[in-house]
């Protein structure tokens, strides 16, 4: 099975590099920072949780990409601003229920989890503003927000797959984390996708290894510096 550690430092290290690409690209200076803020935080969890594995640059930097474990939400391009907002309400949801949880606990998850649950709960109030500016915006706005959260939605159900060494209820993590999702999209005039979470045409493959086509294409651009210098330093 998939160790708890490599699973989420890979979500944590994927969705960092997403929200980094929006630098430059985000619709208001403000907002490049706060996402610039956000990827920080997600890459300094993904460094502590990968050095539990064992070499942090080695494996992030030289495993291929069948060798990755994160899911597949994380690693979708996302270039509409919606899309990224939809992302990370789902991905900043789940993490904040799921922290919090391992934070009440006294297992190896517990120190990173304390200190995490407070940086996520800014990440999903972030994205929860977000939501409702735009679902509750313009036509336009509401559009390409619901459009988001619809084309998203058939990768969430992964989340919730058991991982080794965790001790969670993930059924009612799940339920939590439905519940939450829905009064923010219930607020922003949005409709809750009913699709398939699980089975049928549901995602769900990342925790195995296999990825959606644009996460090499990512893939190559991250490690592209390391692999072309091994051993440099500055």
């Amino acid at each position: 099975m998939t160790t708890a550690a490599l699973a989420l430092g890979d979500d944590a290290l994927v969705l960092s590099h997403r929200l980094g690409e929006w630098a430059g690209n985000a619709p208001v200076l403000e907002e490049e920072v706060a996402l610039a803020n956000i990827a920080l935080d997600l890459l300094g969890q993904a460094r502590v949780l990968l050095s539990m594995e064992g070499d942090e640059d080695e494996l992030a930097y030289l495993r291929e990409e069948r060798a990755f474990r994160n899911v597949q939400l994380v690693e979708q391009p996302c270039a509409d601003f919606a899309q990224a907002m939809a992302r990370q309400l789902y991905f900043s949801t789940y993490q904040e229920l799921l922290y919090g949880q391992l934070a009440q606990g006294d297992g190896a998850f517990a120190p990173l989890a304390a200190k995490a649950v407070k940086e996520v709960a800014y990440h999903r109030d972030h994205a929860e503003h977000w939501t409702l500016r735009l679902g509750d915006g313009t036509a336009e706005s509401h559009t390409r927000m619901q459009r988001a959260l619809d084309e998203l939605w058939r990768f969430t159900g992964e989340l919730f797959q058991p991982l080794e060494g965790l001790v969670v209820d993930w059924e009612s993590l799940r339920e939590a984390w439905t519940a939450s999702v829905a009064s923010v999209v219930e607020r922003a005039t949005l409709t809750l996708p009913t699709g398939p979470q699980r089975g049928g045409w549901a995602a769900g493959a990342g925790r195995q290894g296999l990825h959606t086509e644009p996460f090499g294409r990512m893939l190559a651009e991250m490690q592209h510096l390391h692999r072309s210098h091994p051993g440099a330093t500055w």
